[in-house]
């Protein structure tokens, strides 16, 4: 399937660099398309259009506010389009697009090591239920995001809560990293060494969850001894507010307010 992107911008490198083949690529920066082309054997083209006429499926990583005035451009050529857009959901998107095979994912930025989480929204339009070409579509697209980490399809409604998680997560968890490797430099451990011990420990800990059937509890509990090292720890975190600070972080990102 000939993916053809439109914008450059920090997520589409991503899922580039994740898929690892040939791409066509718009930007309106020239040198990031002509860039990103280069990284993966592609092509960047001088229009939007150019790129929806020669791609089977367009993948929309432009500004959210930018739907209408790209759609206008690209919705004549545009075969099928996938949308990583932001806020925008899938009954704007096929108000966008009609007559047209219309998806919305929300990756995550280790989509780039396809190790990301992919999230879908579940179209009960979809014609995947059913055959035909149309139902094979569905199945590629889907297929087509799957090989960049794992893909959970929920309802259209909680894909903003969901990038509210995962998206903006591997922000989180570098802060969390530089924060405990701060506090280790502050005992004296140099930084760089702590770093290799903290990333680590955050990819161990990732894949034992995956294999402990996400059971977080029960992972917590094996490395803590009633009275230990360990839970002394925990108890610092809970009273700083770890729990509600991340609670605070989820309903910031769904605010309508601008900071």
């Amino acid at each position: 399937m000939q993916i053809g992107l439109i914008g450059c911008g920090n997520m589409a490198r991503a899922l580039a660099r994740g898929w690892g083949r040939p791409l066509l690529c718009a930007d309106p920066v020239a040198d990031r398309a002509s860039a990103l082309a280069a990284e993966v054997g592609g092509e960047a083209l001088a229009t939007n259009a150019e790129v929806a006429e020669r791609a089977e499926l367009v993948v929309l990583c432009h500004k959210p506010a930018q739907l209408e005035d790209v759609a206008r451009e690209i919705a004549p050529g545009a075969r099928a389009v996938a949308s990583i857009l932001a806020a925008v959901p899938l009954e704007a998107l096929r108000d966008a697009y009609p007559e047209r095979p219309v998806y919305r994912f929300i990756p995550s930025l280790p989509v780039e090591v396809r190790q990301g989480a992919v999230v879908q929204a579940a179209d009960p339009f979809s014609a995947s239920e059913g055959a035909g070409q149309d139902a094979a579509i569905d199945a590629a697209v889907s297929e087509l995001f799957a090989e960049l980490g794992t893909l959970v399809v929920l309802p259209d409604a909680l894909l903003d809560v969901a990038m509210g998680l995962m998206s903006c997560a591997p922000a989180y968890v570098a802060l969390v990293a530089e924060a405990q490797v701060d506090a280790g430099v502050r005992r004296g451990i140099p930084a760089a060494q702590g770093a290799e011990l903290v990333v680590q420990t955050l990819a161990g800990t990732a894949e034992l969850l995956r294999r402990r059937g996400h059971d977080m509890v029960a992972v917590r509990r094996e490395v803590t001894s009633p009275g230990g090292l360990t839970a002394r720890g925990l108890d610092a975190l809970e009273r700083a507010g770890l729990r509600s600070a991340f609670s605070e972080a989820l309903d910031a990102v769904l605010s309508d307010e601008a900071p």
